[in-house]
């Protein structure tokens, strides 16, 4: 199945998370688009999309703009869903924002708040 995401190649765990976020660049035949799409789930460097309607290369750039931030990321795969004329698209950031969602959630931390701490204490006994 050459259209999966090999999952092994994920360096970090993804975070369910469906955000409305407006994306703006050039789709496969190179013609400008700016539409509004939704995030299915986000990880500190990138993010899955879904209702994209238009056909994307690997390796393009996109901006997504979300709130008042406006982020570059780099196309990785392309998945056409059956049925529709719409894409899922996987995305890695271009330059690193270690809030650009804004989510405060723990899989957002390179390292657990904790485990510095208690590396600390173990130490100290």
């Amino acid at each position: 199945m050459s259209s999966d995401v090999d999952t092994n190649q994920r360096r970090g765990n993804r975070t369910k998370a469906v955000i409305p976020v407006r994306v703006k660049g050039k789709d496969s035949n190179g013609k400008a688009f700016d539409d509004l799409v939704h995030t299915l789930d986000v990880t500190p460097e990138g993010a899955r999309l879904g209702s994209v309607r238009h056909e994307l290369n690997l390796g393009d750039e996109i901006t997504v703009f979300y709130r008042q931030r406006k982020i570059q990321f780099r196309v990785m795969w392309t998945k056409k869903m059956k049925g529709t004329s719409e894409f899922q698209v996987g995305l890695k950031a271009v330059t690193r924002d270690s809030e650009a969602w804004g989510l405060n959630s723990p899989e957002f931390k390179r390292e657990p708040a904790f485990s510095s701490a208690a590396t600390q204490a173990s130490a100290a006994v």
